[in-house]
């Protein structure tokens, strides 16, 4: 359950650190010095939290190997293979999981403006 918590937690704040770094990059030169300085402020945090989470991921990792550690005195290896392989893949099934509900969200937005354009 951590895993699946931190690993979308990751993702959430890497996209949306994204989506403000690429908006600060976008801005012109009309735009007010207060909505700069705003984006600004959001990066910082979001860049803290990220290190923040990033941390929490090394912790998990620490954790989960003090538990192969122990698991390597009870299963085969056989069983002990299949937990590795399922942690691994549990992790990039999330991340995947999370890519094609954002390309979902994705087309769904613009089906909306394809949509209304009509």
């Amino acid at each position: 359950g951590d895993l699946d918590k931190v690993v979308n937690l990751l993702l959430s704040l890497s996209g949306r650190l994204a989506r403000v770094e690429n908006a600060l990059n976008n801005l012109d030169e009309n735009t007010s010095q207060e909505e700069r300085r705003t984006l600004v402020e959001k990066q910082k945090l979001l860049t803290q939290q990220h290190e923040d989470a990033k941390e929490l991921k090394e912790n998990l990792d620490r954790r989960e190997r003090i538990v192969f550690d122990i698991l390597a005195n009870y299963l085969s290896e056989e069983n002990l293979a299949d937990y590795e392989h399922f942690v691994k893949m549990k992790s990039a099934l999330i991340i995947e999981q999370r890519e094609l509900e954002d390309k979902i969200k994705l087309g769904e937005e613009q089906l909306k403006c394809l949509t209304d354009s009509l």
